[in-house]
């Protein structure tokens, strides 16, 4: 697709906007992405002519990293330059996307479980790059709040959301359950669920089925019972916090239990990563739309993208 480059306008200043988008236009398989959207879009032959979808793909992107909602996308493609040069636009006198144009191409995606395609390829692309080693997997699960004034037409709250008490306080939420390779931090299995959902009942379907050892917290106690679960995986689930609180420091096979727990923890943090980037740099700490299904979906592809943010110093070389 014909760019003219980042950097319309008449400011001259690496922003870290600038940076960021520059990065992720080196790291993002643009063209494994587009050739797996492309058979799904509308041909176009009847109306006016549809716009790239390495555009559309480009803004929809943008959306996730920068929290933007379709009336709001369509503003700052007509107000930011950096933006609408990202895109990979025509000029400022052609027609720009609406948001209606946005909001399709996003149920495009949703309809035809495209966003599930997207993290795979882009998982396939840092396989063959040697940065999925699917020897051990982490798994782990947040919360995602739903605004309790997110109704639908009848006039309800979204009933496919549920309330979930963690400590004393009760949230109003869904929840985001994701499996990690334990080398590198890299996202390969999403699940989305009601907040009631107790973590355990989700923690076999987030192995891909080629790990030998599985990392959890103590909230995953007996997931190697259920009846999916892998007779040859090792578990290794931390001990519950009351029963570690007891271990006498000062005795020799304590202390080592102690150790191993450590052990155990610094690999479980890999899993903290790809939440962190999510929801702080990526801002989805609310879900933006009504139902479990929509919500899952819109999970996929920022996880693809973190997954590119995490490695792209690795990646700085360029993708094919």
């Amino acid at each position: 697709m014909k760019q003219s480059g980042l950097g319309l306008g008449t400011s001259t200043k690496r922003t870290r906007r600038r940076e960021f988008l520059d990065e992720m236009d080196r790291v993002v398989p643009w063209s494994d992405l587009v050739a797996q959207i492309a058979p799904f879009m509308p041909e176009g032959k009847r109306g006016r002519p549809p716009f790239p979808v390495e555009s559309l793909l480009r803004i929809h992107f943008m959306q996730q990293w920068f929290t933007l909602s379709d009336p709001a996308m369509e503003e700052v493609l007509h107000d930011m330059p950096l933006f609408h040069d990202f895109a990979g636009l025509g000029g400022w006198d052609d027609r720009l996307p609406d948001e209606g144009t946005i909001l399709r191409f996003r149920h495009v995606l949703e309809k035809h479980k495209l966003a599930e395609r997207i993290l795979a390829t882009v998982n396939l692309l840092l396989g063959a790059k040697g940065l999925m080693l699917h020897s051990g997997t982490v798994i782990d699960a947040t919360l995602i709040s739903a605004p309790r004034s997110t109704k639908n037409a009848s006039g309800e709250l979204d009933s496919e959301m549920h309330q979930s008490k963690v400590g004393q306080q009760w949230f109003f939420d869904m929840k985001a359950h994701i499996g990690v390779d334990a080398a590198f931090g890299l996202v390969h299995a999403v699940r989305g669920t009601s907040g009631h959902v107790n973590d355990v009942m989700e923690a076999n379907s987030r192995l891909h089925r080629h790990e030998t050892d599985v990392f959890a917290d103590a909230g995953y106690q007996g997931a190697c019972k259920w009846r999916d679960a892998k007779g040859d995986v090792q578990w290794h689930v931390a001990m519950r916090p009351g029963l570690r609180k007891l271990l006498d420091k000062t005795d020799s096979m304590d202390a080592l239990t102690d150790q191993v727990e450590r052990i155990k923890a610094s690999i479980r943090a890999k899993v903290e990563h790809p939440f962190r980037v999510n929801k702080r740099q990526f801002g989805q700490v609310k879900v933006r739309y009504c139902g479990l299904a929509k919500n899952t979906a819109q999970l996929h592809t920022p996880f693809a993208l973190t997954n590119l943010r995490t490695v792209c110093r690795r990646l700085r070389g360029g993708l094919a």
